[in-house]
């Protein structure tokens, strides 16, 4: 019997028999570290460009207002439902605290180190844009805390888009919105920042 077997050769040794291969051979399992490493690293490149697009955004329309509206009547955009207009803002998002500055700037720089320490264990694409969104308007916010006046840590936010009834914000703060109510969403669907998804 075990000479006919020899000769024949049994279906899981034959080549052709569609077995799968054993485990850690070569073809068998793929490197999963190999493969969770290139979707990190993706995912961070896709965080960086969002915040580099929000980033350069609030940038470039900040120096814009500055120069053509700073010192100018309002621009009405849409009647009286929305203006544009150039404020010096000391305060946070909207014009609140303003009393805070110092205090205000230390929180957006924390804001971005709690980012780039989440970024290390980022798998999630959705979670990606959002804190892509956040950091990009984090920066966006601190950059004129530290070098417009009236000095580093204490300068004053630019703020220029005006609708009714409504605070006075610029693209940062819209990028700081959109980003944590993104990440409202997420943690409500269970999707965490490594990609599992857990359900309560």
């Amino acid at each position: 019997m075990a000479e006919a077997e020899r000769i024949t050769g049994t279906p899981e040794s034959e080549p052709g028999s569609g077995a799968d291969p054993a485990p850690g051979s070569e073809g068998g399992q793929p490197a999963e570290p190999e493969q969770s490493a290139d979707r990190g690293k993706r995912r961070i490149v896709a965080l960086l460009l969002v915040a580099a697009f929000v980033y350069l955004l609030d940038l470039g329309s900040k120096i814009i207002v500055v120069e053509k509206l700073e010192h100018h009547a309002p621009i009405h955009v849409i009647g009286s439902l929305l203006r544009f207009e150039v404020i010096r803002n000391r305060g946070a998002a909207f014009g609140m605290g303003e009393a805070l500055t110092i205090f205000l700037t230390i929180i957006a720089a924390a804001v971005i180190v709690v980012i780039a320490r989440i970024a290390r264990k980022l798998y999630s694409l959705p979670w990606a844009i959002a804190l892509g969104l956040l950091l990009g308007g984090a920066f966006g916010n601190l950059t004129d805390r530290l070098f417009r006046s009236p000095g580093v840590f204490e300068g004053a936010v630019v703020d220029f888009i005006a609708p009714a009834h409504f605070a006075v914000f610029n693209l940062a703060d819209s990028g700081i919105v959109c980003g944590g109510f993104l990440i409202v969403i997420l943690s409500f669907r269970g999707l965490d920042p490594d990609g599992t998804v857990h359900k309560d």
